[in-house]
């Protein structure tokens, strides 16, 4: 089967994706990627890269059932020419009151529509200690970043 990749194709399998993250839906999650897509993070994050769907998926529900995470998809852009697209978001961890923001780049498998791999930065390098994790001096609410979680 091959998928037709378009933008739209493209950013609705991107929010499709962190609609499962939000309600912690495994299947939801799993859905959007490829059996063996692989998920990079920065230095210093634990147990990374994670490897299949099934991992990535159960990592994040047990974010958000362990650390209470919600997430927001900030910005999206893609690019179907090349099969890929970025994503701005916010990992808000209403549990301790933290947060961190940073950028995902998503490479999508041509053959079937789906996420093959994610590149994870933050936008800060990650300090556990702290409450907010973004770019100092960045004006996140006067550019219209969310400065809340969702419900």
């Amino acid at each position: 089967m091959s998928a037709e990749l378009t933008r739209d194709h493209m950013r609705h399998t991107i929010e499709r994706y962190y609609a499962g993250c939000n309600g912690a839906d495994k299947a939801e999650m799993m859905a959007c990627f490829t059996t063996d897509a692989v998920h990079y993070f920065p230095p210093g994050t634990n147990s990374a890269p994670w490897q299949g769907a099934d991992v990535i998926a159960d990592k994040w529900v047990w974010c958000a059932e362990n650390l209470k995470s919600k997430w927001t998809l900030d910005r999206v852009l893609t690019q179907p020419e090349t099969d890929e697209a970025v994503a701005e978001w916010t990992h808000w961890r209403t549990k301790n009151g933290s947060y961190l923001r940073g950028d995902e780049w998503y490479v999508f498998d041509r053959d079937s529509g789906l996420i093959s791999e994610i590149r994870a930065y933050f936008a800060a390098a990650w300090d556990p200690s702290l409450e907010k994790s973004e770019i100092p001096g960045f004006d996140y609410a006067g550019r219209d970043y969310p400065l809340t979680p969702p419900d």
